[in-house]
């Protein structure tokens, strides 16, 4: 069925693969089922100027070398044409960077991995809270 999403954005936290695990088969899935571009998208954060000096200079680099070389291996596991998957590395804070990717790629869905609620969640607000709140696209949100 094609229309109903054509661009499937994916959040991928990389130190929590298993909370992607769920997320990443359905919305592989609905891309299936839709015809829809598939982009995995990663946010590193910005390291605080304090830790500057214990790290070498190009550490943010580094850091950004490895996420990607991550998700092109992740990408090369997805069932899907070739042509219709990609994926990126932002860096800054996890929720806005997401939705200026969302924003700026045109994603008509994103699909985001959430551990069951907890009370420290509740009490604390997460990412994926946020993604929901104020993205300007639908949002699917995945239990593992």
């Amino acid at each position: 069925m094609s229309g109903l999403f054509s661009k499937i954005l994916i959040p991928v936290d990389l130190a929590e693969l298993i909370v992607l695990k769920s997320a990443l088969e359905k919305a592989v899935a609905l891309a299936n089922w839709c015809g829809a571009d598939f982009r995995l998208v990663n946010v590193q954060n910005l390291l605080p100027l304090t830790f500057m000096d214990y790290v070498p200079a190009d550490f943010d680099d580094l850091q950004k070398r490895e996420a990607s070389a991550q998700l092109i291996n992740m990408e090369s596991k997805i069932a899907l044409p070739k042509e219709r998957v990609s994926s990126c590395v932002r860096i800054g804070s996890i929720y806005s960077e997401i939705l200026s990717e969302a924003d700026e790629w045109g994603a008509d869905l994103i699909v985001v991995g959430s551990h069951r609620p907890a009370m420290s969640t509740y009490l604390l607000g997460s990412n994926a809270k946020t993604i929901v709140r104020h993205a300007k696209c639908s949002v699917l949100v995945v239990r593992d």
